[in-house]
Order: structure tokens, then C-alpha cells, then sequence
């Protein structure tokens, strides 16, 4: 995997984890062929892997995805129970 295409592809994305998922099912599309989903949306040499591939779609703006919002977690405390 081409660091920097990481780089570049991080920085769009955000937050790092979001990044592996967002690659890693893509790469997965790229595995299974068949369909539409199974070609890349980008010219690529042949000697490219499927990881440089999903991350080059990202930062051409070929694959999108949307974040949930962000909430904040509340701490919830177990209810006391009444001894008997």
C-alpha cells in the first residue's frame, strides 16, 4: 500500500478508522468481480493493488460516505436494588 496515497486519503477522510473500513470494503467489492461494483471507478496501471486502488477512488471523490453524528455517551449507573 502507497504511504502516500494513505496520507492524502486520511487527511480527506478524517479519522483513521473510518479509512480502514471504508478501504477494506472496497477492496472486498474489488475481490469479488462480477457486477459494476467489481471494476475501478479510476484508470489504474496493472501493477496497482486493490488497496492503492480503493484509496485512489477516495481521493478522486468516486466513492463517497457519511458519518454518523457524534453523541455523547452517557454513563448510564445500574439501578440499586432494595435489600430484603
Amino acid at each position: 500500500m502507497n504511504a502516500e496515497l494513505c496520507k492524502k486519503a486520511n487527511e480527506k477522510v478524517g479519522n483513521p478508522n473510518v479509512l480502514v473500513n471504508i478501504v477494506s470494503r472496497r477492496v472486498r467489492q474489488l475481490n469479488a468481480g462480477g457486477g459494476g461494483m467489481g471494476r475501478p471507478l479510476v484508470e489504474v496501471p496493472a501493477s496497482m493493488g486493490l488497496a492503492d486502488i480503493a484509496l485512489t477512488e477516495i481521493l478522486e471523490d468516486k466513492i463517497g460516505w457519511d458519518l454518523p453524528e457524534q453523541t455523547v455517551a452517557e454513563h448510564l449507573l445500574p439501578k440499586k436494588r432494595k435489600k430484603h
